[in-house]
Formats: C-alpha cells, sequence, structure tokens
C-alpha cells in the first residue's frame, strides 16, 4: 500500500471518528457547564487553540463555516470563557470519551502508536489548526485517550490538508461543500446561506482536490511503511466496526 493509498483509504474513517466524540452527550453536558452553546463550544473547542484571535483568522482557519456563523459561535463564547479553556475542555472530554469507548477494543495500543507514528511525521505547514492542536499536551495517557486524539489530531491534519486542496482547486470552500456528498444540506449545516452557485460544473474540480488532499496527508503515512500503513488502516475500519457495533 503506497502512502496515497494509505491516506485514501484512512481518509474517510478519520473523519467520522475523529469528530464522533463531539457528538457524546457527555461532551455536549460540558458546553453547558461553561455556560456557552453547543455551537460556540463545537466552534471554539475546535480553534481556541490558536489562542486568543479575531473570528476572522478563525474563519480563515477553519475554511470550510461560514465566516458569518463562525463568529456567531466565537465571539459568544469568548465573552464568557477564554478560547484556550474551551480547547482545553474539548481536548479533556476527547481523552475521556477514547478512556470510555477506545481502552476496552483489541489492539487500541497499536492504533495509539501508528497514529502518533502517523502524527509526529505529518508536515504542519500551511495548516495551523492541526499544528495548534498538535502542539497542545495530552491530559491522560491511557490507550484509548491517545488513540481518540491522535483520531482527532489526524482528522485536522485532512481537513487542512483539503482546505488547501480545494484553494488550489480555485473553488471557494462554499462550492467545495455544495459539490460533497451532503450538497446544500451540508452547507446549511456548516452555516452558509443561500442562494447556492450551481454545483454540476464543481464535481471534477472536487475529485481533484481529493486526490490533492491524499496527497498532501501522504507524507504522514510514508513514515509508516506499506506494513504499518496497511495495518492502520485495517485497524481504523475495525474500530469503526466495533462502534457501530456497540451503538
Amino acid at each position: 500500500m503506497t502512502p496515497e493509498q494509505a491516506a485514501a483509504a484512512s481518509k474517510p474513517v478519520v473523519l467520522e471518528l475523529g469528530d464522533l466524540f463531539t457528538r457524546c452527550p457527555t461532551t455536549l453536558r460540558r458546553a453547558r457547564l461553561l455556560g456557552i452553546s453547543g455551537w460556540a463550544f463545537y466552534v471554539t473547542g475546535r480553534a481556541g487553540a490558536l489562542g486568543d484571535v479575531r473570528a476572522e483568522t478563525v474563519a480563515a482557519a477553519l475554511g470550510f463555516l461560514a465566516p458569518d456563523a463562525v463568529a456567531d459561535g466565537w465571539d459568544a463564547a469568548r465573552r464568557v470563557v477564554p478560547p484556550v479553556e474551551v480547547a482545553a475542555a474539548t481536548l479533556a472530554e476527547c481523552c475521556r470519551w477514547g478512556e470510555e469507548r477506545l481502552d476496552p477494543l483489541p489492539g487500541v495500543s497499536r492504533l495509539a502508536a501508528l497514529l502518533g507514528r502517523a502524527i509526529d511525521a505529518a508536515d504542519a505547514s500551511g495548516m495551523p489548526l492541526f499544528a495548534a492542536w498538535r502542539a497542545m499536551p495530552v491530559p491522560v495517557r491511557t490507550a484509548g485517550a491517545r488513540a481518540a486524539v491522535g483520531l482527532r489530531l489526524l482528522r485536522e491534519h485532512f481537513a487542512g490538508a483539503h482546505l488547501i486542496a480545494v484553494r488550489a482547486s480555485g473553488m471557494t470552500p462554499l462550492e467545495a461543500v455544495l459539490a460533497g456528498p451532503d450538497g446544500e444540506a451540508g452547507a446549511v449545516a456548516c452555516g452558509w446561506l443561500p442562494p447556492y452557485p450551481p454545483v454540476g460544473p464543481l464535481v471534477r474540480r472536487r475529485l481533484w482536490a481529493e486526490a490533492v488532499t491524499d496527497r498532501l496527508a501522504s507524507p504522514a503515512f510514508a513514515a509508516l511503511g506499506p506494513a504499518d500503513g496497511a495495518q492502520l488502516v485495517e485497524l481504523l475500519i475495525a474500530t469503526r466496526t466495533h462502534l457501530t457495533e456497540q451503538g
């Protein structure tokens, strides 16, 4: 398995699993404890690792979320709690979820180790969110916690790579969302308001951007080598299967 093949095979699983903890009811309760909305917690939890920056900077780093929606969540949270504290709370919830859901699974120690090697080798150029998250200390060191954080970081790496690829393709972030599998429903979920541009001419560019995303992410997988890259893919798929069976 080549590094690009490993990246392509890992990407959909990582994008799914790396965000799964944010939908956990216990994680959502943390937002209420902080006195902010779920949306503010999501936006600031992702971007708070950047520090107390302006909403425009956050929107540029997140890319695929509508700037007005980002500003609504970011500014609302900043009035209540420092962004870095929200990021730390998000990281703690990620670790808790990993301990609860991933620690009991077979192969979790190996999964955590492979994810850690990939993340250490990843190139963070042009990916400020990934770089900021990678620099944050992990408060819990169980295998499940490390795997959960690894999934989160690798998700941000893929997201950063895809944003670069989308802009290189000539598409705007909104156009990329519309050309994706969720179409206009995805645009609404990301805070973009209609009217929307036509999607037809964008599909070919979207496919090109997906291939470039895999190429940009491939150095992380090259560090693993063919055998370990293939094993990481197998462990990711097995983890998703186990979590799906758990419900």
